[in-house]
């Protein structure tokens, strides 16, 4: 794998989501049409419940033939690279596959805050993100929704929409959900939370979410590649990995950037979130360990640890037009 720096850089001129390809040949609806089959004996995630969604049965998602979303709205406290000058078009769908003790949007993922939506609504959702100047379509927390984000998507196409989609998600996604998705998304979000399957059970109760995680980001760099840019500084295609920095866990960490340097790309685009703070099921009696704020020496061991690890680029808040200078 070659360590030559790229230009990451791709003029607007240039760019065309991927979807529209797909759209033009037919293949977007065939593709929303297997997508919602699948929820018949439901396996979208890796879960792997296998009720039949089509006839509103529900397990550990609690969403049935259709999406519940809580909002959507132009979200400026994404990457800058997402929010340029007029915000991330963020739809948050409710419920989540993963059961994140710590869950800062708790009364959301797990709650089930939000309302059933049909394509039809979801489509008009997107198009009219498009019009408030959003730059691209960000789908948060999309795993169990997949069907019937397609199937929404070609409504929202012959509408007009016709800006990059962001697939922000907790990377416990199926491999069928991403087949489904190839030639879709631009732009892939994935977390990776943990590398160790007994955090993951005790903290996302999920022990099978390293595996998944780490095959799935393979998936999606295949399919996408490295971050690149347009010229005012705004990403159009790739992956962008986001790691929570979490009390105690430095060498979990370790882990998890050695694995994207060695086996993604040395040039995969992190952002090294420091907003953990105690939410969700946290409190002193239950998950003490856990119980409190990550400190300074916790964030900037773990950025340096990436770096040791040979990854280079990451999120660094700065104005959106010099995000991509250090690359030239």
């Amino acid at each position: 794998m070659s360590s030559e720096k790229p230009p990451f850089i791709i003029q607007s001129e240039d760019f065309e989501p991927a979807y529209m390809g797909l759209f033009r040949t037919g293949e977007l609806y065939r593709r929303s049409r297997a997508a919602i089959k699948l929820l018949e004996n439901c396996r979208v995630c890796p879960r792997d419940c296998e009720v039949n969604r089509l006839k509103n049965e529900m397990a550990l998602c609690k969403t049935g033939r259709h999406a519940i979303v809580s909002s959507a709205f132009p979200h400026f406290g994404e990457e800058d690279c997402l929010r340029g000058t007029n915000g991330s078009g963020t739809i948050f769908f409710s419920m989540c596959n993963l059961k994140c003790v710590f869950c800062q949007n708790y009364d959301i993922s797990q709650e089930g805050e939000g309302d059933e939506i049909t394509p039809e609504q979801l489509s008009l959702m997107m198009v009219d993100l498009q019009k408030q100047g959003c730059h691209n379509i960000n789908f948060v927390t999309p795993e169990h929704v997949v069907p019937q984000i397609l199937e929404a998507l070609p409504i929202a196409v012959q509408l007009g929409l016709r800006i990059p989609l962001v697939y922000n998600t907790g990377a416990y996604d199926s491999m069928d959900s991403m087949r489904l998705m190839d030639g879709v998304v631009d732009i892939y979000m994935p977390d990776f939370k943990y590398w160790d399957s007994g955090l993951s059970k005790k903290y996302l109760i999920a022990k099978n979410y390293p595996d998944a995680a780490r095959q799935v980001i393979k998936e999606m760099h295949r399919q996408v590649g490295d971050l690149v840019f347009d010229e005012n500084g705004l990403a159009k295609r790739g992956i962008l990995v986001r790691h929570l920095v979490m009390p105690g866990t430095i060498e979990d960490a370790q882990h998890i950037m050695r694995h994207l340097a060695r086996e993604i790309s040395p040039h995969t685009y992190v952002n090294v979130m420091s907003q953990y703070r105690p939410a969700g099921k946290v409190s002193e009696k239950k998950y003490p360990e856990i119980n409190r704020k990550i400190t300074h020496g916790e964030v900037e061991a773990t950025v340096s640890i990436a770096k040791k690890e040979g990854l280079y680029r990451f999120d660094t808040r700065e104005s959106m037009f010099k995000i991509f200078v250090n690359n030239k």
